[in-house]
């Protein structure tokens, strides 16, 4: 299985007064941290080596996870620094600890997606890169892409269209190669760079069934609470 990368580094500012004192992986779940339930989860989908990346109080969930053993999942830290470097730039800091191919996810997703089905996907696909999918039809969040005939025909979080009824799901794969454009230390968004894949013809894509689960608002708390209650995790 191939090596996940997890921003951890944002404010989570949608979230305060909770995240006043604590990063948002670290928000409490059914009265568990949420990065918890999503090392588990990575666990269970075999992953077996995981890179942190983290700014805001990252610190405290070095802490929290250590180098991650209780879960079976060598776990290493990529810290951002001073300097706000985006969540490619973040990624482009972090790429020596991650080798060629990676998985990228968002430290406040939760995602029930098969990660091996995604990887031999992207693998079978011979692309840079891969974004998986979910006809979202504006129900969780804006729906921000265009995808027919199994291909994205376009991704923009900003100029969107009445033609876009999916959404990036949150589970990327990627080639190294694609962020050694990226000078270090220079700030971009991971947006940025899956548009300019796909310019190139060289996103895959994944389309998935289930919707997918975040901690990044309170709603989204009491949404991802009641699934994991449900199933008892």
């Amino acid at each position: 299985m191939l090596p996940v990368i997890i921003l951890a580094g944002g404010l989570a500012t949608r979230l305060r007064p909770i995240t006043e004192k604590i990063p948002k992986a670290l928000v409490e779940v059914n009265g568990r941290p949420f990065l918890d339930y999503q090392m588990r989860l990575l666990a269970a989908n075999g992953v077996t080596r995981a890179v942190l990346s983290v700014a805001y109080r990252g610190e405290m969930i070095e802490e929290f996870l250590g180098d991650g053993a209780r879960y079976g999942i060598s776990v290493s830290y990529s810290f951002d620094g001073p300097v706000y470097l985006g969540t490619a730039g973040a990624i482009r800091k972090a790429l020596p600890l991650l080798g060629p191919e990676f998985f990228t996810l968002y430290g406040d997703s939760y995602l029930t997606v098969p990660f091996g089905d995604v990887g031999r996907t992207f693998a079978e696909s011979g692309k840079e890169a891969l974004m998986t999918v979910y006809r979202n039809e504006g129900l969780f969040d804006t729906s921000n892409v265009e995808f027919a005939g199994g291909r994205i025909v376009t991704y923009d979080k900003k100029a969107r269209t009445a033609a876009m009824r999916h959404i990036d799901y949150g589970l990327g794969v990627f080639r190294a190669s694609v962020f050694a454009g990226l000078a270090e230390g220079e700030a971009c968004d991971l947006a940025t760079l899956y548009q300019d894949v796909l310019r190139r013809g060289e996103l895959a894509a994944y389309e998935v069934s289930e919707r997918f689960y975040e901690i990044g608002t309170v709603e989204g708390i009491r949404d991802t609470e009641a699934y994991l209650t449900e199933r008892g995790l």
